[in-house]
């Protein structure tokens, strides 16, 4: 499938983590990478390694004809100037997620692989890291990969490689990666996001539906946009998930314990005090994890082990501190409404942290379910007045401050950020939760989520006691 590459040039369209990831592959195949990218300083790196590179601005109306293959950076929307050239030239465009399948395919870095699929809104790094946990535990090489940080291809030219990969997939690199057949794959959970990016819910939910075309398709079946995804599964078998009692042919919890009725008759998994996050939605990436492993008859001793193993990453509804009889938890990662859900509910009474970037997600559901259990919200961020104006609808009651940036270097990110928390200890009293769940994007003031997570437990960490409970 690769041979076509062999003595001809390829474009690298974006020069980020995945694009530097395929630049030793393609010159292992025998191809020649030029790489284009629209910043100076990404071209001026690549270049600085010794790689022939192209503005995007010049090949977005450039003759294409020379290349065999664009290859895209996830990110890069279908309607970017420089793929749609590629495009109406004749040109495959693939993803850096459908090269490696290819490249795996072709066995250029030793046996073929087990693919184990991780994708949804919500809950894939927890889930592909349970995964990959529960893998160790059985002994199996394997390493967690994809969106969680590590490239696919770096994956493959490990030493000794793995025989199994979690792999964590977004939404934008399904789309550029049609030809991709895990051993299994699960969707976990589909709600708003990037539908600027996608241009639907229905496109986002198809882009998501590439999970399931393997030999095995899990999905949740206590998201309702998810479970009717089983009944478009492409995959030879589908079974599903839930929070509750399972039927034949799914996974649940009965009387606190995880049980298989899928791949085996009756196993019990694990307890759910073993589940670390707590709560349903850690409980249901649990029950993720376990399908995709028990799918590759992974034992149910191992699967116990590997998820009393697990332990939530930072970010990740992280707690932070307790201060006052006042928890603090940051769940930076929660960057649209459907994972601000789950962390809001896991709490019976919260000071809500929030704003950032919507992406065109709406609030309203969230606020109007969540509005009993909030005491008080403090909003930063670009989309903090509609978030402010769905409170006022639904919780009129509920005490609401804005913090904006400011030009001057006294409010920038992290001082917001630092005012924000001061305000949410204020609001907040004994029992309470002060929670950072943005619902939204972080990148219009912090450098990524992590840089808000960290400016969060940085403020709490500052708070006196002296600064809790001056609510009324």
């Amino acid at each position: 499938m690769l041979e076509f590459l062999r003595g001809r040039d390829v474009l690298v369209a974006g020069w980020g983590v995945s694009g530097r990831s395929l630049i030793e592959p393609l010159r292992d195949i025998g191809a020649h990478p030029v790489v284009t990218d629209a910043g100076a300083g990404a071209l001026a790196e690549a270049a600085g390694l010794g790689l022939e590179v192209a503005t995007s601005v010049e090949l977005e109306t450039a003759d294409l004809s020379r290349y065999a293959l664009v290859i895209t950076s996830p990110g890069w929307r279908p309607d970017s100037p420089v793929l749609v050239n590629a495009v109406t030239a004749g040109i495959p465009v693939w993803g850096d997620v459908e090269f490696a399948w290819w490249v795996d395919q072709a066995r250029l870095y030793g046996p073929v692989r087990k693919w184990l699929v991780i994708t949804g809104t919500n809950g894939k790094t927890t889930t592909t890291n349970m995964t990959h946990a529960i893998l160790r535990a059985a002994g199996i090489p394997s390493v967690a990969c994809g969106n969680i940080g590590l490239p696919i291809l770096d994956a493959l030219r490990r030493n000794p490689g793995p025989q199994v990969l979690a792999v964590e997939l977004s939404s934008f690199q399904l789309h550029w990666a049609p030809s991709v057949r895990p051993e299994a794959g699960v969707v976990l959970n589909v709600a708003e996001d990037h539908l600027d990016w996608h241009g639907g819910l229905d496109a986002y939910a198809a882009a998501k539906a590439r999970a399931l075309v393997g030999r095995v398709g899990v999905v949740g079946l206590d998201d309702p946009v998810a479970a009717s995804l089983a009944r478009k599964s492409k995959a030879r078998r589908t079974v599903g998930f839930r929070i509750g009692v399972p039927a034949d042919g799914e996974l649940g919890v009965v009387d606190g314990k995880l049980l298989d009725r899928a791949f085996t008759k009756a196993a019990i998994l694990a307890e759910v005090g073993d589940i670390s996050p707590p709560g349903p939605s850690g409980v249901a990436d649990a029950l993720a994890a376990a399908a995709l492993t028990r799918s590759i008859d992974v034992a149910p001793q191992f699967v116990r082990e590997g998820l009393v193993e697990h332990r939530v990453g930072p970010h990740r509804a992280a707690f932070v501190r307790e201060l006052a009889g006042v928890e603090f938890v940051d769940d930076s990662k929660a960057t649209n409404p459907h994972a601000a859900r789950s962390s809001i509910l896991a709490h019976p009474s919260v000071v809500w942290v929030a704003g950032g970037q919507l992406k065109g997600a709406a609030v309203e559901d969230l606020v109007e379910e969540v509005a009993e259990r909030l005491v008080g919200a403090v909003l930063i961020g670009v989309d903090a007045p509609i978030i402010a104006a769905a409170l006022a609808r639904h919780a009129p009651e509920v005490p609401v401050v804005e913090v904006q940036a400011r030009d001057d270097a006294t409010m920038k990110a992290d001082a917001v950020m630092a005012e924000a928390v001061r305000l949410a200890a204020g609001f907040a009293d004994s029992g309470d939760a002060v929670l950072l769940a943005p619902a939204a994007a972080s990148l219009d003031m912090f450098a990524d989520y992590t840089h808000r997570g960290r400016s969060f437990a940085e403020a709490v960490n500052a708070l006196q006691e002296s600064d809790i409970g001056r609510r009324s």
